[in-house]
This record gives C-alpha cells, structure tokens and sequence, in this order.
C-alpha cells in the first residue's frame, strides 16, 4: 500500500508534517512497515481541501492532524 502526501507549502502550513509524523507513528504502532509505504510530493492541486494525500491512488480531502488516524484506521486497520 502507498500513502503519499503533499509537503508543498500550501499544505505545510495545514499541518502536513504533523500529519506525516502521525502517519509514521500509525505504521509504527500496527506493524505495518513492510506493507505500507509513505513518500512525499510537492503541490498535488488540492490545497484548498485541507492536507493532499493519496492512499493507493484514491485522492483524500479534508486531510487535518486532528483527523488523519481515523482517516488510517478506516484504509489501514484490519
């Protein structure tokens, strides 16, 4: 699985490192570092919708520090 997220300026400061850091610590604390790979891009075009990421291809909106581990749990938990 492939999480990517955007750290572009627009989403940095809605808090996409403190989104990556939570990101990290969800793989971390369900063992998932074999099967879940984070990677990092600029600008995807869709800063106006809160933090930009992507979980295998499907576009999430709306992404905050305040929702990403609910966000995980529904894609990632088993």
């Amino acid at each position: 699985m492939e999480i990517i997220i955007c750290i572009g300026s627009g989403c940095h400061l809605k808090g996409s490192k403190e989104v990556q850091e939570k990101i990290i610590a969800f793989i971390n604390a369900n063992k998932l570092e074999k099967e879940v790979f984070l990677k990092a891009s600029f600008c995807r075009g869709n800063c106006q919708n809160g933090v930009s990421m992507s979980i295998d291809g499907k576009e999430i909106d709306h992404v905050s520090p305040e929702n990403i581990t609910e966000i995980l749990t529904k894609f990632l938990k088993r």
